[in-house]
């Protein structure tokens, strides 16, 4: 079905437009480079934002993943339990959920919705070999949400095919029953009538992945390939997506991009390499320096490279969360030239175990009378996680889709890397106006940046924390700001006029 053109501007475009900027910083310096352990007990750093002539790529906009159906605690299973988001919700919490978390300005906020077909999205028809709604009305309530929210479509990706096409007949765990070309191009045809089910009841698609972590095979809905039998799947497939819905980004392979053995294969094949627009890379709680030591670009033929799952598996972390995924979003920008970044779940429910370190916020299904957990929450309820939402709220809030990113002059360790622990980003929106976020991700030391702005404008401050949210700070004029960081902290400065 055609894709909405939010700006005058095709995707396509835009896809051209990130691509050249990432082709302009692939040759960084600082890519490449080890990472080096740095006791950042800094307290000021001077810098100058390139408003002039340090344009770089056009950042699409953020993603999120819906769970609109259930998932064992733990990731354990898959019950027959019909739960998710936006069903289990009243329609008042429904409008709320739209409008405070995935809308947030009074436009439009997150731009991408991820969608775990096989997972969150595993109703099938009668010979097992086609998706469709697992209880009645599920697509039209993910359809009611993207249009409520201004979200431009899908990321639709399966977790595994429909069981007709498995080796062991099951959405969990097994292959593909065969790796024949007559058996792929029947399963492309299957999973084109995949997207279209979707299309077909309101649903844009923005995004297609042929496997999530195609090397991996778990306790919910999965599919292993080796890189041979990615490789035929995927040249089998996407060629057929391509000509269906020809501008929905096609990425691979949604868990180690360019760097594994089935990116690899894709590399090696010229009419394989030809169907992908973007890399896809996994790198669940990792610590955000990665993205400025690591190389996610030389390799990748021109692509887009992203992170399109972010999460934290474990209670605990080495180092602030918060603060951690606000500069896991920067360092893909930054250092990687990212188009956009995606957190894991909008929302988790209250009953399993993973929660906390999955959501950007909670739900209470309808069928949870356990009060001891988040007893503030109501049945068909839900309210923020903290922790994670005051991370990537900012960006939603303040760097509206296509903004550009520009380049920042900025401060290095002797060794030639820069600070870690205090982190700048600047772009402008498509109006032109100029932002830029700052970081101090230490817990006791505050951070001074001088930052040449090269405008005489106001900008209105607002912070954020693991603990504080949206929290404005008072107007300072250019073209030079002296701004001093808490510990802890994230903050957005906005040309005020």
């Amino acid at each position: 079905m055609p894709q909405p053109d939010h700006h005058g501007i095709s995707r396509r475009s835009l896809l051209r437009g990130a691509a050249a900027g990432g082709a302009t910083m692939a040759a960084s310096p600082l890519l490449g480079l080890s990472a080096v352990a740095h006791a950042e007990d800094l307290n000021s750093g001077d810098y100058t934002i390139r408003y002039d002539t340090g344009a770089r790529q056009t950042i699409l906009g953020l993603g999120f993943e819906i769970q609109s159906d259930s998932i064992g605690s733990g990731n354990n299973g898959m019950p027959s339990l019909v739960s998710g988001v936006p069903y289990d919700l009243t329609a008042a919490e429904r409008t709320r959920f739209y409008q405070q978390m995935l809308k947030i300005r009074s436009d439009r906020g997150f731009r991408y919705c991820r969608l775990a077909l096989g997972l969150y999205h595993r109703g099938l028809d009668e010979t097992g070999k086609h998706m469709i709604d697992r209880y009645p009305g599920q697509t039209e309530l993910l359809g009611e949400m993207i249009q409520q929210a201004g979200i431009e479509g899908i990321a639709a990706e399966y977790w595994s095919p429909a069981p007709g096409w498995k080796s062991n007949n099951s959405y969990i765990g097994g292959t593909l029953a065969s790796h024949d070309p007559a058996f792929l191009d029947q399963l492309g045809d299957a999973m084109v009538g995949d997207l279209d089910f979707l299309a077909q009841r309101g649903i844009p698609l923005s995004m297609w992945g042929l496997q999530n972590e195609p090397s991996a095979s778990t306790a919910y809905s999965s599919c292993v390939y080796d890189a041979a039998q990615y490789l035929a799947a995927f040249k089998a497939v996407a060629p057929k997506i391509r000509a269906k819905y020809p501008d929905v980004m096609i990425h691979a392979d949604s868990q180690y991009g360019w760097h594994g053995d089935r990116g690899k294969a894709i590399l090696a094949d010229p009419q394989a390499l030809s169907y992908v627009d973007a890399w896809t890379f996994h790198r669940v709680g990792k610590n955000s320096d990665e993205q400025i030591s690591g190389d996610y670009t030389s390799g990748a033929a021109g692509k887009l490279v992203f992170n399109n799952e972010f999460e934290y598996l474990h209670p605990s972390s080495p180092f602030n969360r918060t603060l951690n995924t606000a500069q896991s979003i920067m360092n893909w920008m930054v250092f990687q030239n990212a188009p956009t970044w995606f957190w894991l779940h909008a929302l988790k429910p209250t009953t399993n175990s993973e929660s906390r370190g999955y959501s950007l916020g909670f739900w209470r299904p309808r069928h949870d009378t356990d009060f001891s957990r988040y007893k503030h929450i109501k049945a068909g309820h839900w309210d923020f996680n903290p922790e994670n939402w005051n991370a990537v709220a900012g960006f939603v809030r303040y760097m509206p889709w296509n903004s550009v990113r520009h380049h920042v002059e900025e401060p290095r360790h002797t060794d030639g890397t820069p600070y870690r622990d205090h982190r700048i980003m600047a772009w402008k929106t498509p109006q032109g106006k100029p932002v830029f976020a700052l970081t101090n991700r230490s817990s006791s030391t505050p951070f001074t940046y001088t930052v040449d702005t090269q405008t005489a404008a106001a900008f209105q401050g607002h912070r954020f924390g693991p603990s504080t949210h949206n929290q404005t700070l008072n107007t300072r004029t250019g073209p030079t700001l002296a701004l001093t960081v808490p510990p802890l902290s994230i903050e957005f400065w906005v040309q005020a006029s």
